[in-house]
């Protein structure tokens, strides 16, 4: 495997404006060759989706999907910049598929790892330095043995980490990206919300117990 130095993907990202991750991976899958990497993101669709992403993104659609039998429903906010975008087809099959792709997906929570809340992240964390193998290892390769299983959990819940349900060999944040090379706008998911038949009954019941319990200095 070439060894990829951070001036290649500084290169490589000023020449195409992919994002720094999509640069360091093209530049991985072609030896570093700086061209064949620029024709992989281009091929990919990542290619200028990067220089797009600070644009105000304030149009789109609110989708939804409802799965076979009508036990799980999704609604899911996904940006544009304009109004044509937002009625054309290629937008409205990507929020179509991003909600097919939060149905499918149980554990996912956030849209992406800087929306999960630090408390959370440090939860997880705590998780993991408690686990039984881990015990008698020094200080230094626990924490790095545990920020690598943290970093995996965190994109676990988020959806812009998941693999894409049509195509395992592409993330979602590279599905929006090929979208927004299609369009040739600033495209970003902002919220959803999934719902579960069922769910909101038994989270009303463990509401209502901890009340009880709280009442009665049980908790």
């Amino acid at each position: 495997m070439a060894d990829i130095s951070a001036q290649s993907v500084k290169e490589l990202r000023e020449k195409t404006g992919a994002g720094m991750m999509d640069c360091k991976k093209a530049l991985t899958e072609n030896g570093g060759d700086i061209t064949k990497a620029t024709e992989w993101l281009r091929q990919k669709g990542l290619a200028s989706a990067g220089k797009k992403e600070g644009r105000v993104a304030a149009e789109g659609l609110v989708g939804q999907y409802i799965h076979t039998g009508g036990r799980v429903g999704v609604l899911v906010e996904v940006n544009c910049e304009t109004d044509f975008v937002a009625r054309g087809e290629t937008f409205q099959t990507l929020v179509r598929n991003v909600a097919m792709q939060i149905a499918a997906c149980p554990n996912v929570e956030y849209v992406k790892v800087s929306d999960i809340p630090a408390d959370i992240a440090e939860k997880e964390k705590a998780i993991e330095m408690g686990r039984d193998d881990l015990a008698g290892k020094p200080d230094n390769i626990k924490e790095k043995i545990v920020q690598g299983r943290i970093d995996k959990r965190l994109k676990e819940m988020t959806l812009m980490d998941q693999p894409y349900i049509r195509d395992q060999n592409i993330t979602v944040e590279e599905l929006v990206k090929q979208t927004i090379a299609q369009t040739g706008e600033n495209i970003q998911v902002r919220r959803f919300v999934r719902f579960v038949l069922g769910e909101g009954i038994e989270k009303q019941e463990n509401n209502f117990a901890d009340e009880v319990a709280a009442m009665t200095g049980t908790k």
